[in-house]
């Protein structure tokens, strides 16, 4: 071997590359895919993965700029990844949620502005609920109301019958003298509530008994209630004591003679049914105007009068 001279010595430091120290190892972090969605990074191994380009003693092309913009997320995905991949029990791990980046650098979070996640509040839902329930039971009731109209309680006035016509004459209030009138009768009608899920509360105005444009009796019908799908009997009484007749009772007379003339009467009431349905939420009221026309001969008093299709129900 020879002595290497000055100038190859020169030489040889020029041209051998200068070893430069140790860099710390690169991670590329690549998205998620369709086919790859559970790989978030790799590390560069001798086995797995190319060489690093330093192991050759090649300068790295990558500029230091993106070796330092790539390496802020090593740190917190590596950690995600290997316990992503070396879990005792081959489970998998759920993948960690961050902030999307667009391309402007800016974060948009699933999250408003507080922290709080985004929704519909409680109260909305509350609201909802009672607008839906009013609008539900509305419609359930008029349902109801619309099938009652259909059950009309049912009235027919049976007959009459007269068992006092006495005329005589008198004074009236005021000392006028006139002739008097007293008559008693008893009208006999029948209820009938045809409703199979409801009952009826009847009442009635009173019933007037007319000559002319004169009262001459009056009664009253007693309140009740009727049950659904029943019928009831009614009997009340009619009568007028010392009612005035006036000029109107020059024809009538308490003596029944063989010429003695039929005396037109008109019966009028007007009844009123009340139904409950769903408590006083739901009613249904029923009016029914009733008026009868009939004849009165004195030769027949304490014979009832049939009334069956001599009245008017509007």
């Amino acid at each position: 071997m020879h002595a290497k001279s000055d100038s190859e010595v020169t030489s040889l430091a020029a041209s051998s590359p200068t070893r430069s120290p140790p860099r710390r190892l690169l991670y590329y972090v690549q998205s998620p895919s369709q086919h790859d969605g559970e790989k978030m990074s790799f590390q560069s191994s001798p086995a797995g993965s190319p060489p690093h380009p330093h192991y050759y003693g090649v300068p790295s092309p990558v500029h230091h700029s993106r070796e330092s913009s790539t390496t802020r997320f090593s740190g917190s995905l590596k950690k995600d990844a290997s316990s992503h991949h070396h879990h005792p029990h081959g489970r998998r791990q759920p993948w960690p949620q961050y902030a999307h980046v667009d391309e402007h650098g800016e974060e948009e979070e699933g999250e408003d502005g507080d922290g709080r996640e985004s929704g519909i509040p409680a109260r909305c839902y509350f609201l909802l609920f009672v607008v839906c329930f009013l609008v539900l039971f509305t419609f359930f009731s008029l349902i109801l109301w619309g099938a009652s109209r259909s059950y009309e309680p049912v009235i027919a006035v049976k007959s009459m019958t007269f068992w006092r016509f006495n005329v005589q004459a008198g004074m009236d209030a005021s000392g006028v003298a006139t002739q008097m009138l007293t008559i008693n009768a008893t009208v006999k009608l029948s209820f009938t509530n045809r409703a199979t899920f409801f009952g009826c509360h009847f009442t009635s105005s009173p019933l007037r008994l007319h000559y002319m444009d004169l009262r001459l009796a009056s009664g009253d019908i007693e309140e009740f209630y009727q049950p659904r799908k029943s019928t009831r009997l009614i009997s009340t009484v009619v009568q007028g004591i010392q009612v005035p007749l006036y000029g109107a009772g020059s024809s009538l007379s308490s003596e029944p003679t063989m010429d003695s003339p039929s005396v037109p009467l008109t019966l009028t009431f007007m009844t009123r049914s009340r139904a409950f349905i769903l408590g006083k939420l739901v009613k249904t009221k029923f009016y029914i105007d009733i008026k009868c026309a009939m004849e009165l001969n004195q030769k027949n008093t304490g014979k009832p009068v049939n009334l069956k299709g001599a009245c008017s129900y509007t």
